[in-house]
């Protein structure tokens, strides 16, 4: 089986490790080379740095639409394109270029959260579970059929970063479990249902600011969903605070008022319940328990904190 990898972060690389194991992989198409880090300077992205130790080509187009980008694939004679997290809409000629087509691992139990966010919102919403599909690509927006699925719990101390490790684990065993029997028509794929389709949008910094008028549960998924990025972050008398960890509390007030703060967290209320603050971290400094945050600070009950 002649494989082509297309994918870029270290999400991908579970996918491109499973298709290193199912057949040979012809070439590794990725996002090209970005300054990374604090000092800039151009590196690799993680589906290249796995492609170049194992020796495979890799293409790296700036551009896809409109040029002769479908044509370098199928010069390759590809049995099937796998995608994962590559980050480029790929239009239909490149679709059609491998002899099976392109396939897609998406990260969520489609037809619930298309699109470029699955994990952060998946949390945020506060489901019960999620998983990865493996999707026939058309040119829709994570519309295809589905070849096969996976499911997963999303427990309840789970972040982006854990549940992303997770589901891309579980890329990997879709991959292996479904291509081979895909490409050589053992199995099909079915069309995804027209009801339950939910959108996930991109993640902006904003998504990242408590609101206190908001239940102290839904601002306790969304610091989950949201770290590492952008993160949880909130107005307070000392500035902008981010926070690193918070759990949900019963306690009752204005919403934004601190309820309590010691050396077991700072309380603040909410719409409904209060979130109890217990890693914080000022602007410019490491994050830290709220009992050292506190010892520098004096923070009064009925102090306010702001959205």
């Amino acid at each position: 089986m002649r494989i082509v990898f297309m994918g870029t972060p270290e999400f991908s690389v579970k996918s491109l490790e499973a298709c290193l194991e199912l057949g040979e992989v012809v070439a590794v198409v990725t996002q090209p080379d970005k300054p990374r880090g604090r000092g800039q300077e151009v590196s690799f992205s993680p589906v290249k740095t796995l492609a170049v130790s194992k020796g495979i080509a890799v293409l790296q187009p700036q551009k896809i639409r409109g040029t002769n980008f479908a044509e370098e694939l199928r010069a390759l004679k590809a049995d099937i394109a796998v995608v994962t997290a590559y980050g480029k809409i790929l239009p239909q000629d490149v679709l059609d270029s491998p002899r099976r087509g392109c396939v897609n691992v998406h990260a969520s139990l489609l037809p619930r959260w298309r699109g470029a966010a699955p994990i952060q919102w998946a949390i945020a919403a506060g489901d019960e579970k999620t998983g990865v599909c493996l999707m026939q690509m058309d040119a829709g927006m994570d519309t295809g059929a589905i070849i096969d699925r996976l499911e997963i719990p999303i427990l309840p101390t789970d972040t982006s970063a854990t549940l992303h490790d997770r589901l891309a684990v579980l890329g990997g065993d879709a991959l292996k479990r479904s291509l081979k029997r895909y490409v050589d028509g053992d199995i099909g794929a079915t069309a995804q249902p027209s009801d339950g389709v939910v959108m996930a949008r991109m993640i902006e910094k904003e998504d990242g600011r408590l609101d206190w008028q908001k239940p102290a549960a839904e601002l306790e998924r969304r610091l989950r969903a949201f770290t590492p990025w952008p993160g949880a972050f909130c107005s307070s008398p000392f500035g902008v605070l981010k926070v690193a960890k918070a759990r949900a509390g019963e306690g009752r007030g204005v919403p934004g008022t601190v309820l309590q703060a010691d050396a077991s967290g700072i309380e603040v209320a909410c719409a409904q319940g209060s979130l109890v603050l217990e890693m914080i971290q000022p602007e410019g400094k490491k994050a830290m328990p709220a009992k050292d945050f506190l010892a520098a600070r004096k923070l009064a009950v009925g102090d306010i904190f702001s959205a």
